[in-house]
Order: structure tokens, then C-alpha cells, then sequence
């Protein structure tokens, strides 16, 4: 079996994850056009080169043989609500694992690693938003012992 490497994402890999991150919104758009921008669109708005200027986001990037089979990004803060009590929190932004290296536990050691890291920073929560058509994301998580905390409910209005 091929190894996972992990590797933190450096300016010189900026290419790479640009590439990436227009596949996972290409693949969001593909699945549910009605609600995602294209990724054309996406990327016009938001690059992750924010993410690695920012020392509060991590950007982590999985080697299988080492050429790149995905990525995840996260950032931490301190949640602060008019509702509820402020927690050192961490929150998981992307996660993409190319097609062709799913069900090989990439997703697996890239949420590890970064999971471990927010440790390091004393985090005491991960958050990640996931959408609903997304099933396999929701298992995902629930894997890694995520629950469910909030519902965001959608109604049209004709």
C-alpha cells in the first residue's frame, strides 16, 4: 500500500492548492448548481493564499506516492456569542481528496493531523459545516465522532 504523506502547505505550493480547491468547487457546483457559484466563479472571489499569510490557519497537504491527493484547510479563534459560553475553537473550512485516492484514508490523515494540531493550540472544539446533498462528508465526520449541534433549515419563497 501506498504512503501518506503529510506536509504543511508552503507559498511554493500555491499552484497546486488553487488547482485543488477549483476541483472541490467544480465538484460542489456539479452536485448542487441551484446553490453553488461555479467554480470559475469561486475562485475569481477567494484564494487560500489568505490561508497561508495567516498564522490562525493551517493548510495541510496529503503525498501518496508523492504526487498530491488532497488537502485540507482550518483555522481556530475563540467563539464568542451573545448565547452561549466563548470556547477556544477550531473549524475545519475544506477538505478534498482527489477521486482517484478516495477510500485510501487520505481524508483520514489529513483531518488526524490537523485535529492533532488544534490540540497543540489548546482548541476544545472542531466545527465543520457540511452541506446536506453531501452524504459521504456527513458519514465522514460522524466517523470521527462529530454530532450534529445546530440545524440550518431552508425554505423557498414563492
Amino acid at each position: 500500500m501506498a504512503e501518506i504523506t503529510l506536509i504543511s502547505a508552503q507559498a511554493q505550493h500555491l499552484e497546486l492548492l488553487n488547482d485543488l480547491m477549483y476541483q472541490l468547487h467544480d465538484e460542489h457546483h456539479q452536485a448542487c448548481p441551484e446553490h453553488f457559484k461555479t467554480a470559475t466563479e469561486i475562485e475569481q472571489e477567494k484564494s487560500i493564499a489568505r490561508y497561508l499569510d495567516n498564522p490562525e490557519c493551517l493548510v495541510f497537504i496529503a503525498m501518496l506516492d508523492e504526487c498530491p491527493a488532497g488537502f485540507i484547510t482550518g483555522h481556530f479563534c475563540e467563539l464568542v456569542s451573545s448565547v452561549s459560553k466563548p470556547v477556544l475553537m477550531g473549524s475545519i473550512d475544506e477538505l478534498y481528496v482527489l477521486p482517484e485516492y478516495r477510500q485510501r484514508h487520505v481524508a483520514t490523515h489529513l483531518f488526524g493531523r490537523l485535529e492533532w494540531t488544534f490540540k497543540q493550540y489548546a482548541v476544545k472544539q472542531i466545527f465543520v459545516e457540511v452541506w446536506d446533498f453531501n452524504k459521504n462528508a456527513q458519514r465522514f465526520y460522524q466517523d470521527a465522532g462529530f454530532v450534529q449541534h445546530l440545524h440550518w433549515l431552508r425554505k423557498a419563497v414563492d
